[in-house]
């Protein structure tokens, strides 16, 4: 007679500010769980093309396939019979069902690893991370370098005039900063027109 493994399931997140090194992170866990002979399968929203369409990328060229989708929905829909590993990357554009998503998934014996923006621009939880941390089992959250004082950054702040709640943008649109350099209401037209005081990087979203 044979048995039929069970799998346990759990939800990690990986969250922090921009140039923090969450999507590098997801990468090399999915990568990881490749290694491993599991399958694996990686969402990411269809607003965020950036880099590519058909890829999750990080700012240092690391990438993986991955799938694009408009809704939280359209994970179940896509979602192979025999995948082990699911990967969420910018969770905080998905609707409030990705936590719903997460937990069906869980409990069915899935390992999900969802990456994202813990803040907005304006220092404030984004779309659905506070619930996606709550039921996580895992929660790791990583730090980029402060732009203005050079400390650890936990802060993602908007360097043009825009006040869309979502603008997706890189470096021309956002740095990273610490508790006491990131000002939600900097003049951002001001700020571009000062000299920079060293050259700018990135250390991997």
């Amino acid at each position: 007679m044979s048995i039929t493994p069970r799998y346990s399931g759990w939800i990690e997140v990986i969250c922090g500010s921009m140039f923090s090194g969450k999507t590098e992170e997801l990468i090399r866990r999915l990568k990881r769980a490749q290694i491993g002979r599991l399958k694996v399968q990686c969402f990411k929203p269809a607003i965020d093309d950036r880099y590519s369409k058909d890829h999750v990328m990080s700012h240092d060229a690391s990438r993986i396939q991955s799938i694009p989708v408009e809704t939280s929905a359209q994970i179940l829909e896509k979602l192979a019979d025999n995948s082990r590993v699911v990967g969420i990357d910018e969770a905080q554009f998905f609707d409030e069902g990705i936590v719903e998503i997460s937990q069906k998934l869980a409990n069915r014996g899935v390992r999900v690893v969802a990456a994202g923006l813990d803040m907005d621009y304006r220092g404030e939880p984004f779309g659905p991370m506070p619930k996606l941390l709550a039921i996580s089992e895992y929660v790791t959250k990583l730090h980029a370098i402060c732009m203005v004082c050079g400390g650890e950054a936990s802060r993602s702040q908007r360097i043009i005039a825009n006040d869309a709640p979502i603008a997706v943008g890189s470096k021309e649109m956002y740095e990273a900063r610490c508790r006491f350099c990131f000002d939600r209401d900097e003049k951002a037209e001001k700020k571009n027109q000062e000299p920079l005081a060293f050259a700018r990087g990135d250390g991997g979203r």
